[in-house]
């Protein structure tokens, strides 16, 4: 082999290796005060993620098993799904809901107090990825001075971690024990996913977040009914006697969306 050919050689191997897919989204197990805790980070270089509600024909998806039917009918496999934000009496997302640059459902701007519901304990907040493909999470106040042009997202609360601290709300000593789940972006290129596997309070969720995983600012999704999933290591979470209907969940597929 002359040397040109042999660089020839080399340079294919280097681009079939700087071209491979990258590994599809997994779970770890996170100890905070002996509660498990399952986490999945999204790495957005290498991952889209997505927000569906409803399929083309105005259906509710309301499960992951559905959406998982409703990705392989496109040819598109599920690789990680979580419940997305808190919902009306009427399944629907309870404030803002953002899909492919669509608002589907408006900001919620209402205040509360937390026995009106923990969408109301404020800071509420919402998770965000833009059209640049940066992620970040807001307080409901700061996203409505800046509506950012977000591709997808979801409002919900409370807030776990506002700007480092847990949410002041939170009483370390509360016996109020919950499945819960949340999401940050640690950096705008990393969401974290996270999902309690026993029942925990807020404020040991919040400390999950700002303590182990490591961000600024962390939202509440939902509690009792949350689950994520990854096709590496299955469900976590809520058991499934628990899980109700979503309104909204975020995906990862192997496969890109089929053009329309």
């Amino acid at each position: 082999m002359t040397s040109s050919s042999l660089a020839r050689h080399c340079l294919c191997i280097v681009v079939l290796t700087c071209t491979s897919v990258a590994a599809a989204p997994s779970s770890r197990l996170v100890r905070v005060d002996d509660i498990d805790f399952r986490v999945v980070d999204i790495d957005l270089r290498d991952e889209r993620l997505e927000l569906h509600w409803k399929t083309d024909d105005g259906s509710a998806l309301a499960s992951i098993e559905a959406m998982q039917q409703w990705g392989a009918a496109q040819g598109r496999t599920l690789q990680f799904a979580a419940n997305a934000g808190i919902y009306d009496r009427q399944f629907r997302p309870l404030g803002l809901h953002i899909e492919e640059g669509q608002t589907l459902r408006p900001l919620n701007t209402a205040q509360g107090s937390g026995r009106q519901g923990n969408f109301s304990i404020q800071p509420n907040g919402v998770f965000y990825v833009d059209r640049s493909g940066k992620a970040a999470v807001l307080s409901t106040q700061a996203w409505h001075a800046r509506a950012p042009d977000a591709r997808i997202a979801t409002q919900s609360g409370p807030m776990l971690v506002v700007d480092g601290e847990i949410n002041a709300h939170f009483d370390e000593a509360s016996d109020s024990l919950k499945w819960r789940s949340g999401v940050c972006a640690k950096t705008p290129g990393v969401v974290t996913f996270a999902v309690s596997e026993a029942p925990v309070t807020f404020h040991a969720f919040a400390r999950l977040f700002r303590d182990p995983i490591g961000c600024r600012d962390a939202l509440y999704l939902d509690g009792t009914l949350s689950r994520i999933y990854t096709a590496a290591d299955g469900f976590a979470g809520a058991p499934a006697m628990m899980v109700k209907p979503y309104a909204g969940m975020f995906a990862v597929f192997a496969a890109d969306p089929p053009a329309r």
